[in-house]
């Protein structure tokens, strides 16, 4: 073998011992410059021998930004739920069952911190990791190794040990809290929706299809099951202490007990100490030690009798009410937020929480000065659950939900039927226009990404833009300044001509018209095939259309009879948006799938998912996301998930494969 092999060979073996140092044991040797290097002399040296290719090498972290389909695997060991329990009184009542279950015979208890993530199965021969498997319906899961492999606190490679030839070990993948809080303060700057929890982010990152997104994430992961024959002992606890040997990150929070005493002692201690955790846990699961006593035990028809789950009551905290604001959004609602003295709370330091709106401010009786109960219970934003009175200052005054817009002074108006108060002045309230117009340059609408929510408001601010229409006169040297910016001002004008080119149904869309969603939009682009057609459609008109009910058309009716806004819709005309369907596309609609709700399941080879979706809308059909009675055929491709079989087979509902779907439609 060449001094290069042998180097590649060499630089494997200390990679991935740092990375477990670093990111398992948490104690680094060398600095990240020093890792850096190395990292990249292997990718040098693999670059010039190809044929020493390896799938496990720590050079296959990064993930690749080619998206993929999963495919579904079958577990070789059902995934089960465990049952749940929220007192002490019923942590009694399984230890009794487990004690009557064994017939006296002394059994312990392992006591375990239950983490809040996606549970995932890892498979590994030969000490390599050969497959990454979610949940699923516990019975398939989807196949996500490629993702898997670059989260750095799982092994790819274990180190010497006594582990078995093949074995299953099952864990959490988590989002740590500085990672989701990071993640969301960059999509909130991105105006994209904030994740709830670290749980959905976790979800959310793990099944993207671009594994170089998920490298970016920084996920983590911590086992807690071992699974196969030939495992080294008896024991669930001394098995995790191996797993641990071999290059595992295992919870140090993990106790074997044998009283229940001991469990009230390490779910109270736990309840308390989980706040300083850098991770997301919900619980504590309790199970029997033995693996043997564990086959004993067996299962229910959903859960085995041989662990439970506690779960912690949701996180409270008490703190001062400083004073509450009021913030508009794009269509004008005004939103109140209490502004809180900061506290601790589910792993980081909560400021604010949404009040709702006025009748929820009443409910509370709310007072400046007043100390108040917060929870989050996995939301994004903490909510307010209570006053404590004792505390309340003798000169403490009431909320008062404010009687005009903050931002631009007009009355405050209150829709019949609705709880949230609006800001009328959709044409002069600064939140409102700004809003308008980073809604209309967004991704699912004319999608000029060139431009941002801060070069927004940055035009606003330079009178550059009153509305949307005003983005088409911008020039080069408009915003150009002194001359610096060549580069970045061309980009932004070519970005803004190409959106010329978006298809009539995105434009409807950008539009921003009060409750036409994207699926809306599309469904009225579709209809009414002009725009002229749109705004001259009278209620019955549009409430011919499938989807449309009152509130919407009524909605869309006030928009094109207010003349500003068909002021804006002129330019836009003149400046060359696409006001109509194509002829393309007014040409290829048939009506074969007229009156037809079809559900779209699994992966498929001639087309994506989108563009069967685009296809039966393009032939009259309704794309639906749930399978009911209502629902005409399921369109199925390859790996459809058997929940959805089962229900379809129990409704008597047809499933019709690819092949079949395009001739229906050719």
């Amino acid at each position: 073998m060449t001094d290069e092999r042998q180097r590649i060979l060499q630089l494997r073996k200390e990679l991935h011992e740092h990375n477990y140092k670093y990111y398992v044991l948490n104690q680094p040797e060398i600095s990240d410059q020093e890792f850096d290097f190395m990292m990249k002399e292997l990718q040098e040296l693999e670059a010039r021998h190809e044929d020493m290719f390896d799938p496990n090498s720590p050079t296959q972290r990064v993930g690749s930004d080619i998206n993929q389909e999963f495919t579904q695997v079958t577990h070789k060991y059902p995934m089960l739920s465990l049952a749940n329990t929220y007192s002490q009184e019923e942590v009694a009542d399984f230890y009794n069952s487990v004690k009557k279950g064994l017939n006296g015979e002394d059994f312990e208890i392992c006591c375990e911190l239950k983490y809040d993530g996606l549970s995932i199965s890892l498979t590994y021969e030969d000490g390599k990791l050969v497959r990454g498997v979610t949940r699923g319906d516990g019975v398939h899961g989807d196949d996500v190794t490629a993702n898997v492999k670059t989260i750095r606190s799982i092994p790819l490679v274990l180190k010497d040990g006594d582990w078995p030839k093949e074995f299953e070990i099952r864990g959490e993948i988590l989002m740590p809290w500085n990672v989701f809080e990071r993640l969301n303060q960059e999509r909130e700057a991105a105006e994209e929706p904030l994740f709830a929890n670290p749980r959905n982010a976790a979800s959310g990152t793990l099944k993207s299809q671009n594994s170089a997104l998920v490298a970016s994430r920084n996920l983590d992961a911590y086992l807690y099951y071992l699974l196969g024959d030939g495992l080294p002992g008896d024991g669930h606890y001394e098995n995790l202490e191996k797993a641990r040997e071999w290059g595992f990150k295992i919870s140090e929070g993990m106790r074997k007990v044998k009283t229940l005493q001991e469990i009230y002692d390490f779910i109270d201690y736990w309840d308390t100490e989980r706040k300083n955790l850098p991770v997301a846990t919900d619980g504590i699961v309790l199970k029997v030690n033995s693996l043997r006593q564990q086959r004993a035990l067996g299962y229910t028809a959903k859960n085995p009798r041989w662990a439970i789950a506690y779960k912690f009551k949701a996180e409270r905290a008490c703190t001062r009410l400083n004073e509450v604001t009021f913030q508009v959004g794009r269509t004008g609602a005004v939103t109140p937020v209490a502004n809180m003295e900061p506290v601790q709370l589910a792993g980081t330091t909560v400021r604010r929480a949404t009040l709702n709106n006025e009748d929820f401010i009443r409910s509370l009786d709310l007072h400046i000065g007043d100390y108040v109960y917060v929870e989050k219970g996995g939301e994004i934003i903490p909510k307010i659950v209570g006053v404590d009175i004792e505390q309340r200052p003798i000169i403490a005054q009431p909320v008062r939900f404010i009687a005009n817009c903050p931002e631009c002074g007009a009355k405050l108006v209150r829709y019949e039927g609705e709880a949230a108060y609006y800001c009328p002045n959709d044409a002069g309230c600064p939140p409102q226009i700004k809003g308008r117009i980073e809604h209309f340059i967004s991704r699912k609408a004319m999608n000029i990404d060139s431009i941002g929510p801060e070069t927004v408001d940055d035009f606003y601010r330079h009178g550059l833009v009153r509305n949307v229409a005003d983005l088409y006169d911008i020039g080069v040297q408009q915003i150009n300044g002194d001359g610096s910016r060549q580069k970045s001002a061309e980009k932004i004008v070519n970005g803004i001509e190409a959106s010329k080119q978006v298809p009539f149904e995105r434009v409807v869309f950008a539009l921003g018209i009060r409750f036409v969603g994207e699926t809306t939009a599309r469904l009225l682009a579709r209809h009414f095939k002009t725009i002229d057609a749109l705004a001259a459609a009278s209620l019955q008109d549009l409430l011919e259309v499938e989807g449309v009910g009152e509130v919407i058309a009524k909605s869309v009716m006030t928009y094109f009879r207010n003349p500003v806004t068909m002021q804006i819709v002129e330019r836009l005309r003149g400046y060359g948006l696409q006001m109509a369907l194509s002829e393309e596309q007014m040409s290829s609609a048939t009506d074969k799938l007229a009156g037809k709700s079809i559900v779209i399941s699994g992966v498929f080879a001639h087309h994506s998912r989108d563009e069967y979706k685009q296809m039966i809308e393009q032939n009259g059909g309704k794309n639906v996301g749930s399978i009911s009675g209502k629902t005409s055929f399921i369109l199925a491709g390859e790996n459809m998930g058997p929940a959805k079989l089962q229900k379809a087979e129990k409704l008597g509902i047809q499933i019709v494969d690819e092949e079949t779907f395009l001739k229906m439609i050719e």
